[in-house]
């Protein structure tokens, strides 16, 4: 709970990077509704402006998910490269703890982000129909997919030599969703694209949650979101933990 109280207190006294994370999905959500809306929604057979929003809404949701953790790799990098973690060290506190705040803070910055992109969506003309149950399923979704990715990019913060090196390497999580189902079919895309874009784990992330809000379609994408935050969440645990032991040692 202190470590938590520390991130937290670093995330309102510093908002920058709280406001640079929103602004890239928020430019995202009105690029693609009011520039390139109308001529990708004919390309995908949608119906209008109005049908290719409910359509590209969840993906930007997905990515503001996916930019939400970046701040994670800088806090630990920072910490790292700063010598807190040699001062804590010192006090009688449990090691795991440093890594715990910096995830747990980040969902709480992940919660708000998600709260804030959701109701920019529904003023641009975004309208699902999930129940409160499919919202919390929605909801639960994402948080989960936000834990796993923070702990993956604890660990990248952990390998980085620099803060802006940290800034970095977790960004190609960022623009993923957009090589999936995010703002086209897969069925529009090039043979190798396609085939890609039907296997990375963002996408059947993307198809649950558009199936959550807009009563599509999810049949064995649940499962397959559910086993990839899962497994993105154990890989990130288990090498953040190898790589915050070894930077400690040394």
């Amino acid at each position: 709970m202190t470590m938590l109280r520390r991130n937290l207190t670093r995330m309102r006294r510093y908002p920058s990077m709280t406001i640079g994370i929103v602004a890239m999905p928020v430019l995202m959500l009105l690029l693609f509704v009011y520039v390139f809306g109308g001529a990708i929604g004919d390309g995908i057979g949608a119906d209008g402006r109005g049908d290719y929003t409910n359509y590209v809404v969840p993906g930007i949701i997905l990515m503001a998910v996916t930019s939400g953790t970046i701040s994670v790799a800088v806090s630990v990098c920072s910490d790292m490269t700063e010598g807190i973690v040699n001062r804590f060290r010192t006090m009688s506190i449990s090691r795991s703890s440093v890594l715990t705040g910096h995830v747990l803070g980040n969902m709480v910055q992940v919660l708000i982000i998600l709260v804030l992109i959701t109701g920019i969506a529904l003023a641009v003309g975004f309208r699902p129909n999930a129940t409160p149950v499919e919202w919390a399923a929605a909801l639960g979704l994402m948080l989960l997919l936000a834990f796993g990715l923070s702990w993956l990019s604890a660990a990248m913060g952990l390998r980085a030599k620099t803060v802006e090196a940290a800034s970095n390497a977790p960004t190609p999580l960022t623009f993923l969703p957009f090589l999936g189902s995010a703002v086209v079919t897969p069925d529009s895309m090039p043979t190798a694209l396609r085939w890609f874009a039907e296997y990375q784990p963002f996408t059947p992330i993307n198809e649950t949650l558009r199936g959550l809000l807009l009563g599509t379609e999810i049949g064995n994408d649940a499962w397959l979101a559910l086993a990839w935050c899962v497994g993105l969440g154990a890989a990130g645990y288990l090498w953040a933990r190898s790589a915050f032991r070894r930077g400690v040692r040394r």
